[in-house]
């Protein structure tokens, strides 16, 4: 129910003008739920920007998210994902 509440106010948001970008942790949720940008992560739950004290590895996720704000090239929803590490 949370997850699908947070597609709703993203949607909501979006109507009113204000771009959105969730991160998530389960691709079914994201697919489902379809929020207008979701960035898909392959992490544990809890750790939506992977391993904590990990500067580069955080930065690499929220840029990636903050990309799909960038790219027009499809309209949402869009569903995104982060590579895991090679």
């Amino acid at each position: 129910m949370c997850n699908q509440a947070v597609g709703l106010v993203a949607a909501e948001l979006e109507r009113r003008g204000i771009a959105t970008v969730a991160i998530q942790l389960l691709r079914e949720v994201a697919r489902r739920v379809r929020p207008p940008r979701a960035l898909w992560v392959p992490f544990r739950h809890g750790y939506p920007l992977d391993t904590p004290c990990s500067q580069e590895r955080q930065t690499a996720v929220l840029e990636a998210a903050l990309r799909l704000l960038e790219d027009t090239r499809h309209p949402p929803p869009v569903l995104a994902e982060f590579p895991a590490r090679g």
